[in-house]
């Protein structure tokens, strides 16, 4: 397994929508395994397959206890809105704001084999779900903000010098121990 590099802000694969997997085999269990050591390496609660620069529809996540992924998945939301809580992503490093989520979710995929996933979720599990399937569809939690949060974030990315931040970042997460950067699955880089 490797750490693989998160992609930052910026990078066009996190404004691209993700295509279908329709390959399953020992490149796809590797991916799958490479980005759940990268999301545990830097805490995070959800990694898509873009934020590695995989423009594939995969994504792995672990909340409290309920750890999982998704491959190809399909999102249905419920019509009750959760209190906006406050909200971050590994490829927007160093903002967190309330983003509105609905309260339930259900995601439909598949797994390895290809053999049907069903996910009902709830509260922050269905928070990261959406969060997660906004990312396959080439979407940024900052793009769901609006108003004066919306105004807040830009003003926050031009005043906290976000490409210097980013290249902090990027210097941080190469200096773990067994890291290995980029992937070639799916001919991306």
């Amino acid at each position: 397994m490797a750490i693989l590099e998160i992609r930052i802000m910026g990078d066009p694969v996190l404004r691209t929508a993700a295509e279908p997997v329709t390959e399953f085999g020992p490149e796809l269990a590797k991916l799958v395994a490479d980005m759940f050591e990268t999301m545990d390496d830097v805490d995070g609660a959800g990694l898509a397959a873009p934020q590695v620069g995989v423009g594939k529809r995969i994504f792995t996540y672990r909340v409290a206890e309920v750890s999982g992924y998704v491959i190809n998945p399909v999102i249905e939301n419920g019509e009750v809105l959760q209190e906006s809580g406050a909200e971050g992503c590994l490829s927007v490093p160093g903002l967190g704001f309330g983003v509105p989520r609905w309260q339930r979710s259900v995601v439909r995929g598949v797994d390895l084999a290809g053999e049907p996933v069903l996910i009902e979720a709830e509260g922050m599990l269905a928070r990261c779900m959406q969060h997660e399937t906004d990312h396959l569809a080439g979407s940024l939690f900052i793009d769901r903000l609006s108003g004066e949060d919306r105004r807040d974030a830009m003003r926050s990315i031009r005043h906290a010098r976000f490409d210097q931040l980013t290249a902090k970042t990027n210097a941080h997460r190469a200096q773990t121990v067994g890291s290995s950067f980029g992937t070639s699955f799916g001919g991306q880089a």
